[in-house]
């Protein structure tokens, strides 16, 4: 098992490293540790940039290292007063800029500290930007990407041997990837295994020196072990390199008991009717089959669990073809189905009107919802941000 954070690290910085190319490059950005029960993304950060500094390689652009909830890691604890990871709302962040909001928690602080660090690097460089947070599960699982779904983030995902989740940002709210993405750079989640686990590290190692070489930052030939890196993750994956959408999620309020039955991973089938948890002293079983995903083995978490459906490649690539010619503009034309603004970034739909539309037309033209109130929801087009053409020369566009 790899090692929490121990009193060594007491002297945790928030820059963990910085790489500065010889040649203009991609500008590379991943966070560790936003999670204080997550070492492994700090852990592979210190190491990957440890190795950069004794042996230099030409690198290109610039690459950082982000340390995330550094409290929280410190005492080994997802968070100390709430989730950093849920706490990304530009509101929020207005209010305790403004200091409009009393009672500062120490998340609060951190959030502010990182949003500090993340706007200095977007004024200090021009060059596309990537940016990658490293995450464990307290389960058993596959190592496995999460994307908000636009096509840059698609194809970038893509070049990785493993499994990509769409939709989390559906479920999830407040996600500091849900903040970033409303810039429009390349942005992605990895999870790497289970919590504190060596094959967990070991991902993220593996994941960091994969994402230099596919964003152009270095060249393949100049990591002598990225055959081993890229063959290790595909094997961890199990070779699965399907893409999964979210269909459900299991929440947990502040104060519940809930315990998860022993032995699930993600990505394990489960059948109807199947025992999962115990939650208020009631039994949760599964209302259909499906695949469960992130099934909760630890005592902080919102999410009891998810489940999941692999989306066939066939409507992948009719999703693809639809953004292309820009189909998205038709479905405003339908019953129900207003554009919020002049912009024509965010539709709003009446379900009195529209309820017997299928989700799946909205994500197949690159919506995701959030719902307003009991009548309507708001959907937004990712691919109304994205920055696609600062990424047209990348090698993997």
């Amino acid at each position: 098992m790899a090692q929490a954070l121990s009193a060594k690290d007491t002297h945790l910085k928030r820059i963990l490293g910085h790489i500065k190319g010889r040649e203009p490059g991609p500008v590379l950005v991943f966070f560790g540790g936003i999670h204080g029960n997550e070492p492994s993304g700090v852990q592979a950060l210190q190491e990957v940039f440890g190795e950069l500094q004794r042996n230099p390689l030409p690198v290109k652009g610039h690459i950082y290292g982000i340390a995330g909830n550094i409290p929280a890691l410190l005492q080994n604890k997802r968070y100390l007063e709430k989730d950093l990871n849920r706490t990304w709302f530009r509101e929020d962040i207005t209010a305790l800029e403004k200091g409009e909001r009393t009672g500062m928690t120490s998340e609060d602080k951190e959030m502010l500290e990182i949003l500090g660090v993340i706007r200095d690097l977007l004024k200090a460089h021009e060059a596309p930007f990537y940016f990658i947070d490293f995450h464990t599960t307290s389960s058993k699982t596959l190592p496995f990407i999460t994307i908000n779904d636009a096509m840059i983030n698609r194809k970038f995902a893509r070049k990785f041997p493993v499994p990509i989740i769409l939709g989390i940002e559906e479920y999830l709210e407040g996600p500091v990837l849900n903040y970033i993405n409303e810039f429009g750079y390349v942005s992605l989640g990895f999870e790497s295994g289970q919590h504190a686990s060596e094959e967990a590290r070991v991902n993220s190692v593996a994941f960091l020196w994969l994402s230099l070489v596919f964003s152009g930052a270095l060249e393949e030939e100049h990591v002598k072990q990225f055959r081993t890196y890229y063959s290790e993750l595909k094997q961890s994956a199990a070779n699965n390199r399907n893409f999964y959408e979210i269909t459900e999620r299991y929440a947990i309020e502040s104060g519940d008991t809930y315990e998860m039955v022993p032995g699930f991973y993600s990505f394990e089938s489960v059948k109807k009717g199947t025992l999962l948890a115990n939650h208020n002293e009631q039994t949760v079983v599964a209302e259909k089959g499906g695949i469960l995903f992130m099934p909760l083995y630890q005592k902080q978490g919102a999410e009891g669990y998810f489940m999941i459906r692999r989306i066939p490649k066939w409507v992948l690539a009719l999703s693809a073809t639809l953004r292309k010619v820009r189909a998205d503009h038709l479905l405003a034309a339908l019953p129900g189905v207003s554009w919020k603004n002049r912009e024509k970034a965010q539709l709003v739909v009446n379900l009195k009107v529209a309820r017997f539309y299928s989700k799946a037309i909205f994500h197949l033209l690159g919506y995701r919802n959030r719902t307003l109130d009991r009548d309507h929801l708001l959907i937004k087009n990712r691919e109304k941000v994205a920055r696609n053409e600062l990424y047209e020369d990348a090698p993997w566009y």
